[in-house]
């Protein structure tokens, strides 16, 4: 089905992240901080990008920022995932180049349901 990334600092909300897109039949790569996260779309180029906004490092709008501003990079979709949950947030995040906003707690059928729209051929 393809292969999507995780950024996610919490040990819990990734657990739930990657339950959710594997039961999906979606490959699940994971990394844990803003600077992993480039190294590891750099390296292994996944199909999207599903980004926390409070990392360590970086921050998901910074991550995202870069993965826009590349030219191997801006095609991968990148949804934000965060406690942070205003209608500013959400206008910030897509200003950043977020294909999709989702406030947390997720809900675990749209997570997955906007996942797969977006890997979509």
């Amino acid at each position: 089905m393809g292969t999507v990334l995780i950024v996610e600092d919490s040990l819990t909300d990734m657990q739930i992240l990657i339950g959710c897109l594997q039961k999906g039949g979606i490959n699940v790569l994971i990394a844990q901080s803003g600077e992993e996260a480039i190294a590891a779309v750099t390296k292994q180029k996944p199909d999207a990008v599903v980004l926390d906004v409070v990392l360590p490092g970086c921050s998901g709008f910074e991550v995202c920022r870069q993965l826009k501003a590349g030219a191997s990079t801006s095609n991968i979709p990148v949804v934000l995932c965060s406690t942070k949950g205003t209608d500013m947030d959400k206008f910030w995040g897509m200003k950043q180049g977020a294909d999709a906003y989702l406030a947390k707690p997720i809900d675990q059928e749209e997570f997955v349901r906007t996942v797969k729209q977006l890997i979509q051929p």
